[in-house]
């Protein structure tokens, strides 16, 4: 597993599993429980920005993004070459996981994400955990119009229609446009990196690995 390398506060705890631990949309789970201190509250994502507060709801959560404020609850996301986007604040009030593949970063995840924090942006820390890379996502004209504002995050064309786009440049963008300094991680590549990552691209697989943070 990865634990993000981070300052966020002691009582904050996170971690990100990898392909040897087994398939987080499946099995794989069972490895999870003598990792966290409780059943991790899943979410039935759908490239949307929903926000759930765990603390609140905790069935028929339909969404892409969760926060808690309680000690033991665990915020979970998964993804295979979509960004998982781990979220705090400098006290250690608040955690949040945001799922943040092209079509959730280019409509808000983690600004809402950060918006049902409650936490001035200033405060707030974000790590950018194994996502496709930048020499390896390759998309189309939908997508760079998506992202239309963020022409440093592209490469020149790869071939007619399709550029290389970097994830991980329009996520820290959007944070630091929102006012959020301290922003970590964005050094993986889950397509290039088979023998610790599951890839949708890669492999058309519907295998997860999953990234959770929670309070102590």
């Amino acid at each position: 597993m990865i634990e993000p390398d981070w300052p966020a506060p002691a009582r904050v705890r996170a971690l990100v599993t990898t392909r040897p631990m087994g398939d987080m949309a499946g099995a794989g789970r069972d490895a999870l429980r003598s990792l966290v201190p409780n059943e991790p509250v899943w979410l039935k994502q759908v490239h949307g920005t929903t926000v759930f507060d765990l603390d609140k709801k905790r069935s028929s959560l339909e969404g892409d993004a969760a926060l808690t404020r309680t000690p033991g609850t665990v915020c979970v996301v998964g993804a295979a070459d979509c960004m998982p986007v781990l979220l705090t604040d400098e006290s250690g009030s608040v955690v949040a996981a945001a799922h943040a593949g092209w079509r959730g970063l280019s409509a808000g995840v983690i600004e809402a994400a950060m918006l049902a924090m409650e936490i001035p942006p200033a405060r707030i820390l974000a790590w950018l955990g194994p996502a496709i890379g930048p020499r390896a996502y390759e998309v189309g004209e939908d997508v760079r119009a998506a992202f239309a504002s963020f022409p440093d995050a592209f490469s020149a064309p790869t071939r007619p229609g399709h550029w290389l786009l970097d994830l991980y440049a329009v996520a820290r963008t959007k944070l630091r446009n929102a006012g959020v300094r301290s922003v970590y991680g964005g050094a993986y590549c889950t397509y290039s990196d088979s023998e610790r990552f599951f890839s949708y691209r890669r492999d058309r697989t519907k295998a997860r690995m999953a990234a959770l943070i929670w309070l102590t």
